[in-house]
């Protein structure tokens, strides 16, 4: 399997879970929101690395990965970078409390989480999809 059709195959999965994400902030599971987002940017961008033949990390966060290889993306995509880096990186950061919650002090995810957040993550989704998704069409995958 090429890392050109890796890329459309993450980007595309990434592309499918954007209606949980929408599905579940229409509901109000506020965590549920941030989680499934935080799913769908790390697919994006997994599939972003791959569209210029880099294997991504094993790691939820692959904001370090895209800035030690930003020169392989096109300029527009590379001006990005720093911002994509830092939406991978706060992602992560609510990845595990937005499925976990907060054990230590007997807090559940849904209480942690409020409808600004969850409009924040899927904001932020939808920039890193609409980024990537520019991508994949200008490498004709």
């Amino acid at each position: 399997m090429t890392s050109l059709h890796m890329g459309r195959m993450l980007i595309a999965e990434g592309r499918g879970r954007m209606e949980l994400v929408r599905l579940a902030l229409d509901r109000q599971l506020w965590a549920v929101t941030v989680r499934e987002a935080q799913e769908c940017v790390e697919l994006f961008l997994k599939g972003a690395l791959r569209l210029v033949a880099v294997e991504p990390a094993r790691t939820h966060d692959v904001g370090a990965m895209l800035r030690h290889e930003a020169q392989r993306f096109p300029a527009w995509f590379g001006a990005q970078v720093d911002h994509l880096a830092s939406i991978s990186a706060e992602m992560t950061g609510d990845r595990g409390i937005a499925f976990y919650g907060d054990e230590r002090q007997g807090i559940g995810p849904q209480e942690l989480f409020d409808g600004d957040d969850a409009r924040r993550a899927l904001e932020n989704a939808e920039f890193v999809a609409e980024v990537c998704e520019r991508l994949l069409t200008e490498a004709g995958a």
